[in-house]
């Protein structure tokens, strides 16, 4: 089963609102056409418990649709790009923290530890880059290329557009 983001969902990770945790929130970021069983195992198997619910309250629903005979609909073959309100730097934050968690906590906890440290003192978008950097290039000696690219992707598309930045920064 893949799972996809509902209205509500990109609602409550609109600016400004704030009703579910920051690792319920970071869940939703990561949703959007990723396997169920992905999800329930994030977060030492507490993401079980974080779908069932997020599924129940409706921010996350099935992504394949059923026709009148039943017969289920291919999925989108890679989840959609964000939308601009979720292009952020703290969104981008949220995913480095997450991944971060998810890759280095079990393996390695002391990593992990610092580049949470290291993200927490990124004040800026550069400084936060950096240490994103650090991470991707950490993924690469762990997991290869391939997997390095990809988060490197993701990482992009989560960044707001640079006009966007330049504005945010002269007000």
């Amino acid at each position: 089963m893949l799972l996809q983001r509902t209205e509500k969902a990109r609602r409550e990770l609109s600016p400004g609102v704030r009703t579910l945790s920051l690792r319920e929130r970071s869940l939703l970021l990561l949703a959007d056409g990723r396997p169920l069983a992905e999800l329930q195992a994030m977060y030492n198997g507490i993401g079980a418990q974080m779908v069932e619910h997020l599924l129940h309250e409706g921010y996350l629903t099935d992504l394949a649709t059923t026709d009148a005979t039943g017969t289920a609909a291919p999925a989108p073959p890679a989840p959609p790009e964000p939308t601009e309100a979720l292009r952020s730097l703290a969104g981008t934050r949220m995913y480095l923290f997450d991944l971060s968690e998810r890759l280095f906590a079990r393996r390695d906890p002391d990593l992990a530890r610092a580049y949470h440290a290291a993200l927490r003192a990124a004040r800026d978008r550069q400084s936060m880059l950096e240490v994103g950097e650090s991470l991707i290039a950490e993924v690469a000696k762990v997991a290869g290329q391939e997997r390095a690219h990809g988060i490197r992707e993701r990482l992009e598309q989560l960044q707001p557009p640079e006009r966007a930045l330049s504005a945010a920064m002269s007000d």
